[in-house]
């Protein structure tokens, strides 16, 4: 997963939580939103996204190995 990828999903965690926390969102959409806020911190905290692996996205960038 590459560094951009990682910064969008925690700010976009960072933002579910804050719209939670401050009564924005509320019911079974707030429990969504946090569910997916919850798996896009910790698939940044790991550097690992199962679904790109399924369908064989990468965000990194490829090291080149000359030698």
């Amino acid at each position: 997963m590459g560094t951009f990828d990682r910064i969008v999903r925690i700010a976009i965690a960072l933002i579910i939580a804050v719209l939670f926390l401050t009564g924005q969102i509320t019911g079974a959409l707030s429990i969504i939103l946090l569910a997916l806020a919850a798996i896009f911190l910790l698939t940044s905290l790991v550097n690992f996204c199962p679904l790109y692996s399924l369908i064989g996205i990468k965000t990194c960038k490829i090291e080149k190995n000359n030698g």
